[in-house]
């Protein structure tokens, strides 16, 4: 594997990591929405993951990761379109879509 693959796929696993000790005593959508602080934060490094995403697929466009092109758009929405980002949304890429692509970047890492 490149070793830049490698360090951005290490970024992804990163911010994954930070995403989920956001949450480490509970996943409460109505404690999240209210915590603009946590909000802002989840958000920051889904962007970190979408644009290691984007790079990644720069240089592998058949990486085994699933939806990975999903993941640079939401990203790209987030930067730009900021003002249409709801805490809905990232709450269902927190706690539906994370585990799948930590599972996945995981078994990159170890390949």
């Amino acid at each position: 594997m490149d070793l830049e693959i490698k360090k951005w796929l290490k970024d992804i696993d990163l911010a994954i990591s930070e995403i989920n000790s956001f949450f480490r005593d509970n996943k409460i959508f109505a404690e999240f929405q209210s915590d603009v602080m946590r909000r802002k934060a989840v958000e920051r490094n889904i962007e970190i993951i979408g644009e290691a995403l984007r790079k990644i697929l720069k240089l592998s466009p058949d990486i085994k990761i699933s939806d990975a092109r999903k993941i640079v758009d939401t990203r790209n929405r987030i930067i730009h379109g900021y003002d249409t980002i709801s805490a809905d949304v990232i709450w269902l890429i927190v706690t539906r879509h994370l585990q799948i692509l930590e599972k996945e970047v995981k078994e990159l890492l170890d390949s």
